[in-house]
């Protein structure tokens, strides 16, 4: 009897313990509420500079899910610097590289800047510059993306003919100057040339405009061409994968025409931006898994969050300057890689700043890199 009145009261309180635990409170917390992030986003501008945006990010918030809780600028040069590049070192989270997209007229024959700067205190600790290479035919835009290894800081120029640079890290030196032909790639056969490294940095992922016709004539459709990093170091381009991923031709409605990107960090997808649209892209087969459209603005990067699970694109929209007139805005948007859609208003991260300073109302951005906390 002792023995069944302990089994039956052991039950009860079994029973009572998962009801006390199994009882919704309409009122208490939801407990899987989404992850948020936070992170210094610098985004690369025209003027010479990179906007500074301390962010948070919470993706339930289906209006406004980035928040730009501080805003500042690091200065590379002003307007001799006109820059879309920002490349932080992946040994050293506080420098990040940086080049420039066109030629600073001070100096004789116009001349690019390739650098490196201190993000902490916000120091130039290199400044290089040098001579447009004499194969160059046309050099309405230079320097935009770039990839990285342990040692090596690689630069690609949009200019026609496109190339690729390889700068010791240490020193800033040029190390070697490789040209697309290598891989039969002919002058005018694509436009804007531009990659990244893959994240385990033994691969590099470089993308061109295909443009058959000739250079600048747009078909809306990219290759996407995976070279062998050791080989790119050593000063040569040797082609492992290829694929073509298809978009809108350009006409005066706008198109297709793809910028800079980035890799997830565990290196399974490319999130490719394209102007009027976005991919996803599978960084193993090269196919596109899907297009991020339609936009409020012209895309021109997208960085993953850490987890992979979103990431922040870079707009330029119309915007309204400090005196109510037109202008560019440069914001950011949130992309969910998981449901493959966006998720609300896009965040202005230049004529907010712009318009304290009395700015210009053309707020031109292009690529960014960022760290998270």
């Amino acid at each position: 009897m002792k023995k069944a009145i302990f089994t039956a009261l052991a039950l009860s309180m079994m029973v009572g313990g998962y009801l006390s635990f199994s009882t919704v409170d309409s009122n208490a917390p939801v407990a899987n509420a989404a992850k948020q992030y936070s992170g210094t986003m610098y985004v690369a501008g025209m003027g010479g500079h990179f906007a500074v945006a301390e962010i948070t990010i919470d993706p339930s918030n289906t209006s406004d899910p980035i928040a730009v809780e501080e805003l500042g600028m690091l200065d590379i040069g002003g307007q001799t610097h006109p820059t879309h590049d920002a490349r932080i070192d992946v040994n050293d989270p506080n420098i990040m590289y940086w080049s420039t997209y066109k030629t600073d007229d001070r100096k004789p024959d116009g001349q690019l800047h390739v650098g490196k700067s201190n993000l902490k205190t916000g120091e130039v600790l290199k400044d290089v510059a040098f001579k447009l290479p004499t194969r160059v035919t046309w050099s309405g835009a230079n320097y935009c993306a770039s990839g990285q290894s342990k040692d090596s800081f690689m630069p690609i120029s949009m200019a026609n003919d496109g190339y690729i640079d390889v700068f010791d890290k240490a020193t800033m030196k040029l190390k070697h100057r490789v040209f697309l032909d290598e891989l039969g790639i002919k002058s005018g056969e694509s436009t804007f040339a531009h990659g990244i490294n893959t994240p385990d940095m033994s691969k590099f992922l470089l993308t061109v405009n295909h443009t058959p016709e000739g250079h600048l004539k747009w078909t809306g459709n990219t290759r996407l061409i995976m070279l062998d990093m050791k080989a790119l170091e050593d000063g040569h381009l040797k082609k492992l994968a290829e694929s073509m991923i298809t978009g809108k031709p350009k006409d005066a409605s706008g198109g297709t025409i793809t910028f800079r990107q980035f890799f997830t960090q565990d290196g399974k997808y490319i999130l490719q931006s394209g102007a009027d649209r976005g991919y996803l892209i599978d960084a193993n087969t090269l196919k596109v898994l899907d297009e991020i459209t339609p936009l409020p603005g012209e895309n021109h990067d997208i960085i993953p969050t850490p987890d992979g699970k979103y990431a922040v694109m870079t707009l330029r929209e119309k915007g309204t300057d400090y005196c109510g007139e037109d202008g560019v805005d440069g914001t950011l948007l949130l992309y969910d890689i998981t449901a493959r859609k966006t998720i609300g208003k896009s965040v202005s991260v230049c004529l907010k700043c712009h318009k304290t300073e009395g700015a210009t109302n053309k707020a031109i951005l292009c690529g960014l890199d960022g760290t998270w906390k």
